[in-house]
């Protein structure tokens, strides 16, 4: 769990100061961490380590049977991994709802059956700082940070035969969707894991390990705030 009695110590490396500055002796407002990476990067797992609370961002996705919904080209797979087949729009909202109220209605999502099965009341209690993590939290960087939600925003990256096999082992034990289906969007995905990696840093997320992502939560949570616009998104 994430200690926020004390700020991390360790090299530049591990906390960047640069990227953030120091809040004033005020309330602190709420703000968001937004965690992305690839898909089986182990951004659940770090999120659950912060001890934050944590919103889910895949409960956003688009339900089966939306006429916006991409596909896989030259496929008829649906692309669940193109921004365009997740509510963006509703996931700010959400967030902004959280900073200013501390509670916030979402929708429960079955991956499995690609639909949403119910809605739920979401709290934070009286935490000054939560996570949304998400394969998609990099495209709402800008968004976040222009209505001033966001605390940080970093990028989970690592090798990509590790997240390969993490990513297999939890869809096939989850029955996310069929073993064909699940074997050809991992071996997609292993091949572009990195330009999956490099769009995310252009979009705002910072690209890091999980002991120095571990560092940043602790100095978000120490007040301190990601300073500047993120990077312009590119195409």
């Amino acid at each position: 769990m994430l200690d926020t009695n004390r700020r991390p110590e360790g090299s530049p490396a591990r906390v960047n100061a640069s990227h953030f500055c120091s809040v004033s002796s005020q309330p602190i407002p709420t703000r968001v961490v937004l965690l992305a990476g690839p898909s089986g990067s182990g951004k659940s797992v770090l999120a659950a380590r912060t001890g934050l609370p944590v919103l889910r961002l895949d409960d956003f996705y688009k339900e089966t049977g939306d006429p916006t919904l991409p596909r896989v080209p030259g496929s008829t797979d649906i692309d669940w991994d193109s921004a365009a087949s997740w509510d963006a729009e509703a996931a700010v909202a959400a967030i902004a709802e959280l900073c200013r109220c501390g509670r916030t209605d979402v929708p429960v999502y079955d991956i499995a059956t690609s639909s949403r099965t119910g809605h739920e009341t979401f709290h934070i209690e009286r935490s000054p700082l939560f996570v949304a993590e998400g394969i998609f939290a990099a495209d709402i960087v800008q968004r976040c940070q222009e209505l001033g939600l966001l605390a940080d925003a970093l990028c989970l990256r690592g090798r990509p035969t590790t997240t390969f096999r993490r990513r297999l082992v939890r869809d096939l034990r989850e029955g996310r969707k069929s073993v064909p289906f699940l074997l050809r969007r991992g071996w997609r995905l292993m091949r572009a894991e990195r330009r999956i990696v490099a769009r995310q840093t252009a979009l705002g997320a910072y690209p890091c390990g999980k002991e120095e992502a571990l560092g940043r939560f602790a100095a978000a949570a120490a007040g301190r705030c990601r300073r500047g616009a993120p990077a312009a998104r590119t195409s």
